[in-house]
């Protein structure tokens, strides 16, 4: 489905695609980019309201048709690739054919139709090795040995990917962010306010991690690639992105539950305990083919009990990357659209 672009853009816009346009991460990109007067295209399984609204051109197709994803390329000066299978559980060959796949057929459209520029969202969770802490990480970190969940292999294999097309027709940037937050979730916060009385609290709640605010994560993306056009000497490189500062991931938590008017936790269970009962979860959801996904795994009893940070100096080095909104007023305007909307859909 396609609808006109808005008429009031620059002369100087630019044409840009953004994978994903609809999601949570993409629509906040299409905003940031609609607002500075370039010409926006989204590439979804789904057509949306809001972007309709905003006077986006929409095309709909699956990233596994290579076909639809060239002509969704043609003509394009930039290329954001937000879209992704996400979640921790499902399917090896889900996230492949959306991740790896898919983001295969990006590069390979990008290449075909002449696009400069590619801009890639991975995720901090490649580095994520499921037994242990990752306090100040760098992108010099190697990837681990093995991966817990098809989600963090396909984001990898697709960061590589991604890495291996940045050549003289193709100029590319790899970023990593961590726990995206913020007004627009239609997914981990719901889900958070949803089991409230039901969460607890794994390990001793002293595990630093990183997160970003929506507006941050999305103007990142902007400022990447603005960086990458003047600079191609960036083409290759992975960045983490963040708020800038860890924060103790249960004060966040709780933080965001009080934010939707709900208590703090106060229950808790050992991170032995919790990645004791992951792993008979995920034996028992395997045997039994369980499509719904288990309410611990492995990998979840890490990323809540485990400190999860990561140096983004080289981010703000190479392209002067500097979260403006702070979590103090993130979690106003959080509250505020929670407030407003609840858990509306568009």
């Amino acid at each position: 489905m396609e609808h006109s672009q808005a008429t009031n853009v620059s002369t100087h816009s630019r044409r840009v695609l953004v994978t994903g346009g609809g999601g949570f991460l993409g629509k906040a990109i299409v905003q940031k980019l609609i607002e500075r007067g370039d010409r926006v295209t989204s590439f979804s399984r789904s057509s949306y309201a809001a972007l309709e609204r905003m006077g986006v051109e929409q095309i709909k197709g699956d990233l596994g048709d290579r076909p639809a994803v060239a002509i969704a390329c043609r003509g394009k000066d930039i290329v954001f690739h937000v879209a992704a299978k996400a979640g921790f559980w499902g399917p090896y060959k889900e996230y492949f054919h959306a991740n790896v796949l898919g983001t295969e057929n990006v590069i390979s459209a990008c290449l075909d139709q002449n696009v400069p520029y590619l801009v890639y969202c991975s995720s901090a969770n490649v580095l994520n090795h499921g037994n242990g802490s990752m306090e100040g990480a760098d992108e010099t970190v190697p990837y681990p040995k093995s991966f817990l969940t098809s989600y963090q292999k396909t984001k990898a294999l697709a960061e590589q990917k991604v890495v291996a097309a940045a050549a003289d027709r193709l100029k590319t940037i790899v970023l990593r962010p961590h726990h995206i937050w913020g007004p627009g979730d239609r997914h981990f916060i719901p889900r958070i306010l949803d089991w409230a009385d039901k969460i607890r609290m794994v390990g001793d709640g002293k595990n630093l991690s990183d997160n970003i605010y929506i507006d941050n994560a999305a103007e990142a993306h902007l400022q990447s690639g603005d960086a990458l056009r003047e600079n191609n000497d960036l083409s290759g490189r992975i960045y983490f992105i963040s708020q800038g500062e860890p924060v103790y991931l249960w004060d966040m938590i709780n933080n965001l539950l009080k934010t939707g008017g709900k208590s703090p936790v106060t229950r808790s269970i050992s991170r032995q305990k919790a990645y004791a009962i992951g792993a008979l979860l995920e034996l028992v959801y395997k045997v039994f083919h369980l499509k719904s996904e288990p309410r611990m795994t492995r990998f979840l009893a890490n990323e809540l009990s485990a400190a999860q940070w990561f140096d983004i100096s080289a981010a703000r080095k190479d392209w002067g990357f500097n979260p403006k909104v702070t979590t103090e007023e993130g979690l106003k305007q959080l509250k505020k659209w929670l407030e407003d909307n609840q858990y509306e859909t568009d």
